[in-house]
């Protein structure tokens, strides 16, 4: 019995067991709902691979959708989309879900017929996901290929001749001399009928993806060519990974892990299988699993840290007419965002409203922003919201119960005065509209603000004497790129005592996002972006934010937080930093997506390397284009960097699809922090360009860190 097949078994025995997943095997009627007033009865059932979900219309006659299990990232329980908060009057909820895709897809909102019904899905599909999350890289792998069949079996019989296989390779990125292709064929045709079944393609698939790369480090170290030997291994991790400690119990432990075969584990060997199974692993990625985790102290004053921040969390489109929704709220939080913003405004019936003021964004009721941040703010945070705005009076003042009535009436909006100015100074058109408005403000609101009190930053001297540690500031980012320029330590000096908040400017009317390197550089720890822009600056902020457990905050640099030392982001070289030199190998890409839809092209695909950190690291390299290969293309090429403040750089790796006639097309990416890497023969799993996950796709690379003398 092949493995795939032994897989297969397994899974049925797991749904005869399961009572929930049982139910979603024989299927349920339920409605899909799209407004208050389209809601349409649909049949959904989980089809026999456990991974795909089919449903059609009741009065459709034969047309049906489906999507992959795969492609879920969440289910949510209750009236907790924006669709389904629109019918809380009419659907209990506790017969409500919504299915949360990954990317840009839109999600699915069901109302089931009954409170049961309901959460056999909810939990039959959680299930579902976690089997997938906790699948090994070769199941992975497998569910992969299989997905891939299915596309391509078009008459869904099974099975696939050369012809069918030869358009399947396309739509895979493979371009193939067809004779090769063809002995593969053939030698996978086990039963010799001419076409090729699952299993089948399964191995011609294995025969097509031989990892030549990997294979070559294998038997490098390898004594008979066939097998690693634990002093192999040893060899292995000690000189290529630089391992120092407890060697032998991490070849152990990996051989235990990784290896497939019960002999080879039993004999203290390693195949190579096994081999490429540890290299494609999260031990074998670039970023360092230790770092994934919690590691930082979480002890420090809040100014110690960089905190992973959204502005205008509730658009999901532009700055004017964009449309607003509390899902902006829901996907910056499950991003890991830990700061949001909330425009609220007085809406019709004394009932508060969230919108991009005075645009024609639309707009949101301010309790369902509350009941969303209830119920996905605290998935690592301990319970507590501090709430940064204007206040009357000091800190001190409000402990002591002393308030200034005078203060009781009105105080102006100096944010949102000094981005107008500092944007539109030069627009004779917009400035004359730009008054510094009055707004009133309640007690009990101002009661609420005690840790982030709003002030209007006069300098960093007048800081330095009067600042209160609970006071912060907020700079436009013209504003903060003008402190850096001209007083870069003294701004650095003052985020080690003070909150900054830098925001975009409102000339950013398409919700682009400016670089926040440039604000980390200075030790600006709220550095608000539009998380539903997609690009380099998105990237970035996950790059920084993916480590320290994904918590949000990650603890500025030693230099950063001392008030006695004196870092400037414009010379850091004057204060005695030892530079490091980066060598990075790129060796070999494997299942590069495709970005061009047309049919039979196939991707040109060159790496591109980015250093972002003080100005005098930002660098950037690539290797060469390889010709029609987006499927297993190999380079060998070697890029150099001088990295001279290590704890600020983030290294992007880019894959692109080159065009000599216009500007490359984006295939992949993935971000880490310099200080998070791990040398050696690593993989990095690349992320799409909304930073989800896209499976099977990776670079290989070998990574040296070494001391410049």
């Amino acid at each position: 019995m092949t493995e795939r097949q032994m897989a297969s078994t397994e899974r049925s025995l797991r749904i005869q067991a399961d009572d929930d997943l049982k139910s979603m095997f024989v299927g349920t009627v339920m409605r899909k709902i799209k407004s208050r007033t389209w809601k349409k009865q649909r049949y959904f059932r989980l089809q026999e691979d456990c991974m795909t979900i089919w449903y059609k219309s009741k009065k459709a006659g034969n047309t049906h959708s489906t999507f992959s299990v795969g492609d879920v990232e969440a289910v949510r329980e209750g009236h907790q989309s924006e669709v389904l908060l629109s019918i809380a009057d009419e659907f209990p909820p506790d017969r409500c879900f919504t299915l949360v895709f990954r990317g840009r897809r839109g999600n699915l909102d069901l109302v089931a017929e009954s409170a049961g019904e309901a959460q056999s899905w909810i939990k039959g599909i959680r299930k579902l996901i976690d089997n997938l999350e906790n699948m090994g890289q070769r199941e992975k792998l497998d569910q992969w290929i299989c997905d891939w069949f299915k596309k391509a079996d078009k008459n869904r019989d099974g099975q696939m001749n050369f012809k069918e296989v030869q358009d399947l390779l396309k739509m895979m990125n493979v371009d193939m001399n067809e004779h090769h292709a063809l002995r593969l064929f053939t030698t996978a045709d086990k039963s010799q009928s001419g076409t090729l079944e699952d299993d089948e393609f399964v191995l011609f698939y294995k025969m097509l993806t031989q990892r030549e790369d990997v294979l070559r480090v294998f038997q490098e170290y390898s004594g008979d060519g066939q097998k690693l030997t634990l002093q192999d291994l040893k060899d292995f991790l000690r000189e290529e990974q630089l391992r120092e400690d407890g060697v032998q119990q991490y070849a152990l432990k990996l051989t235990e892990r990784y290896e497939p075969s019960d002999t080879a584990r039993m004999l203290q060997v390693m195949t190579f299988d096994g081999f490429l199974m540890y290299l494609t692993s999260p031990e074998g990625s670039i970023f360092n699993p230790t770092m994934v985790e919690l590691y930082q102290d979480m002890t420090q004053p809040l100014c110690h840290y960089f905190i992973s921040s959204s502005h205008n969390t509730y658009l999901l489109e532009d700055q004017i007419r964009g449309h607003s929704s509390v899902e902006g709220y829901i996907r910056a939080l499950k991003r890991g965002c830990r700061c949001v913003e909330v425009d609220c405004w007085d809406g019709p019936n004394e009932e508060p409203i969230v919108y991009h003021g005075h645009t024609f964004t639309s707009k949101i009721f301010f309790k369902d922003v509350v009941t969303v941040l209830g119920n996905y703010a605290f998935k690592d945070l301990k319970g507590k919201i501090l709430l940064k705005g204007k206040k009357i009076g000091g800190l001190e003042d409000s402990m002591n119960g002393v308030v200034d009535d005078s203060l009781m009436g009105e105080v102006s909006d100096e944010e949102e005065t000094a981005e107008f100015n500092d944007d539109h100074h030069r627009n004779d058109s917009i400035r004359h509209r730009v008054k510094k408005s009055k707004q009133s403000l309640s007690k009990e609101l101002s009661d609420c603000v005690v840790y982030c009190k709003s002030v209007h930053f006069s300098s960093f001297k007048h800081s330095q004497i009067h600042s209160k540690f609970y006071e912060i500031s907020s700079f436009t980012e013209s504003k903060a790129r003008k402190h850096i320029r001209e007083a870069g330590a003294e701004f650095v000096l003052h985020n080690a005592r003070q909150l900054s908040r830098v925001y975009p400017s409102g000339l950013r009317t398409d919700s682009s996002n400016f670089n926040p390197q440039d604000m980390w550089n200075a030790g600006c720890q709220i550095v608000a972006l539009n998380f539903q822009t997609a690009g380099v600056e998105m990237d970035l902020n996950d790059g920084l934010f993916c480590q320290n457990g994904h918590c949000g905050y990650v603890l500025k640099p030693a230099f950063m937080r001392n008030i006695d030392e004196r870092f400037d982001p414009e010379n850091p070289q004057n204060g005695g930093y030892k530079p490091l030199s980066l060598s990075i190998q790129v060796i070999s890409g494997q299942q590069l997506p495709k970005v061009n839809i047309k049919e039979g092209s196939i991707i040109d695909p060159l790496v591109r390397v980015e250093i972002h950190g003080v100005p005098l690291d930002q660098a950037k390299q690539e290797t060469r284009y390889i010709d029609n290969n987006g499927f297993n293309p190999v380079w060998y090429d070697t890029l150099q960097f001088t990295i001279h403040v290590p704890e600020l750089a983030l290294v992007r790796f880019v894959v692109e699809d080159y065009d000599k006639t216009s500007k490359n097309d984006f295939v992949g990416q993935f971000t880490l922090p310099f200080t998070c890497i791990q040398p050696g023969y690593r993989h990095i799993h690349l992320l799409s360009k909304d930073g989800t996950s896209i499976p099977p796709s990776s670079l290989f690379v070998h990574v040296r860190i070494t001391k410049l003398t």
